[in-house]
């Protein structure tokens, strides 16, 4: 079995929310060493000095990253491995709401987390991993897998996506020959700054007021983002390739069925 103890990891939007509790959720399990992507560097400076004043020095580096640009994702890469000398798990966790402006939304949730598989699953994982196996846990959302969520269809695209290529990558011939294993991770509402955006980031006013009254008539359940880092290393420690998983309501994940032909 996979264990994260003593292995090297890459997350993406991990200076904040579910890519931060991720972060410190591995160093619970001790891993060895992080390097956290993030495009806010105050905040990424910040981060660090923290985990070294809990975890102590030279368990983390930030790196000031756009995952939008294939070029930064890799020229990060490079300098993770160069620093740990290693690259194990890459988890892709970047993502943004934002349906006003969708191309960006779609560069980010989606071409943002292309960057971080495909890189990895072609060159770093294979070439760099201190075991016999690499993971890759993108980190998706419940609207991809119910795509119920009539407020929010940019959103919900860009996470159907990431669903589909995990599912993709995650067929048993692209294993057979790498051995890295890709799974993802959906969570339901998890109390970060995604949860309750803006008016001006739905695609219309009336996106919004969609939300606004569904929300009136049955409140919003959240969870924490440390339950969704749990879930997370679970998943990376026992998933199987090309699983999708649902965290809800603080509860156990769950991997969900979806239809393989058998043709």
């Amino acid at each position: 079995m996979f264990c994260v103890s003593g292995k090297v990891a890459i997350v993406t939007g991990g200076a904040q929310g579910i890519g931060l509790a991720i972060v410190k959720e591995l160093l619970q399990n001790d891993a060895k060493g992080i390097a956290i992507f993030d495009i806010k560097a105050d905040l990424g400076e910040r981060v660090v000095e923290e985990i070294n004043d809990k975890f102590g020095t030279g368990k983390v580096i930030f790196l000031n990253v756009d995952v939008r640009h294939r070029n930064e994702v890799e020229c990060a890469m490079n300098k993770t491995v160069a620093h740990f000398k290693h690259l194990d798990i890459v988890v892709n966790n970047a993502g943004i709401f934002n349906d006003n402006e969708w191309e960006k939304s779609i560069e980010v949730n989606l071409t943002g987390t292309c960057n971080g598989t495909v890189l990895a699953f072609k060159h770093y994982l294979p070439s760099y991993k201190s075991g016999n196996e690499g993971v890759i846990l993108n980190i998706a959302s419940i609207a991809a897998v119910q795509p119920i969520f009539l407020y929010y269809p940019i959103y919900t695209a860009t996470k159907s996506g990431v669903v589909a290529l995990t599912r993709s990558l995650g067929h048993s011939a692209h294993y057979e020959r790498n051995n890295v294993r890709i799974m993802a991770l959906c969570p339901h509402y998890t109390t970060t700054e995604m949860v309750f955006p803006e008016e001006n980031r739905y695609m219309t006013p009336e996106f919004f007021n969609f939300q606004t009254q569904l929300n009136l008539e049955s409140p919003l359940v959240c969870q924490e983002p440390e339950h969704v880092a749990k879930a997370a290393v679970e998943i990376m420690e026992k998933g199987k390739n090309g699983s999708v998983w649902i965290s809800e309501y603080s509860n156990a994940p769950y991997e969900i069925e979806m239809y393989f032909s058998k043709k």
